[in-house]
């Protein structure tokens, strides 16, 4: 399809098989809700293992907080109405940009979600509205609902960005020197693993540059630092900890669910007619 929008100019709404209009973007939201909903939901014991380095207890809390805080599909709307000069800016304009505001809904959720991970079995509730009610009740000691936006931040835009560029370029890399034919005669399921390479790699990348952060926000959460502030943990903790305690465990779970993330994704859009990323 031409690269041009109506009006003759370049416009990056018009590169793929079908006009990134109004309804493609909400074909995307859906996507990125089935996307990200499915798989951090369907991840949580991970999750609880990684926060609380403690195997098969309480396995699953926190699965409420996580299908719902993380059901968000902005990256494609941020994507096609930033600079279209440089493609790796596009990206990480894009994808910061969305994070920014998915975070602003999402640290209520968050700050529950890792409450309810960390705390001790019985001292606190573990189903989704009542431990909304109790962060609600005692917002004076949690500092809910925004006191992790900042550390939240601090996480989610550079993992976003390291997520979106690398999965990005990964797929560009995967197309320009193993998969050289035009796309479309490759089978989807030809596709769809490109899509899952490359989503894992890109995880772990994101894994990695994102672990300190996510460290102080589960620490936030533990009952032992309530009332310190975000220096104040980072420092007792040490940087060494903050970058390498639950590595491991984060790296497994980001790669594992950003690979099915961008599967899920793209598969869903193939079912939609608006085609998978990248390729000619």
């Amino acid at each position: 399809m031409s690269h041009l929008a109506p009006t003759g100019k370049w416009d990056a709404r018009y590169i793929g098989p079908v006009p990134h209009d109004a309804t493609y973007y909400a074909k995307c939201m859906l996507g990125g809700v089935l996307a990200c909903g499915i798989t951090h939901a369907g991840i949580t014991p991970l999750d609880v293992a990684k926060c609380n380095m403690q195997g098969q207890t309480g396995i699953w809390k926190g699965f409420g907080p996580t299908f719902v805080g993380y059901s968000y599909g902005l990256y494609e709307v941020f994507k096609d109405h930033c600079t279209n000069k440089y493609k790796p800016a596009i990206w990480l304009a894009g994808s910061a940009s969305a994070e920014i505001f998915a975070d602003i809904a999402l640290c209520p959720l968050e700050m529950t979600k890792v409450k309810i991970q960390t705390s001790p079995s019985g001292t606190f509730p573990t189903s989704f509205g009542a431990a909304l009610a109790e962060m609600s009740r005692t917002k004076a000691e949690t500092r809910y609902p925004f006191g992790s936006l900042v550390p939240l931040w601090s996480r989610q835009i550079p993992y976003t960005m390291a997520k979106f560029l690398f999965y990005e370029k990964i797929v560009q890399l995967f197309y320009t020197h193993v998969f050289t034919e035009p796309k479309e005669t490759y089978a989807k399921t030809t596709q769809l693993g490109v899509t899952f390479a490359s989503g894992y790699l890109a995880g772990v990348v994101c894994a990695v540059v994102s672990h300190p952060a996510d460290t102080v926000v589960s620490l936030m959460g533990k009952p032992a630092n309530k009332g310190k502030s975000i220096g104040t943990i980072a420092s007792e903790t040490g940087i060494v900890t903050l970058a390498t305690k639950g590595l491991g465990a984060r790296v497994l779970m980001i790669g594992t669910l950003t690979g099915f993330q961008w599967w899920i994704y793209d598969s869903f859009k193939a079912s939609m007619g608006l085609g998978t990323t990248g390729g000619k």
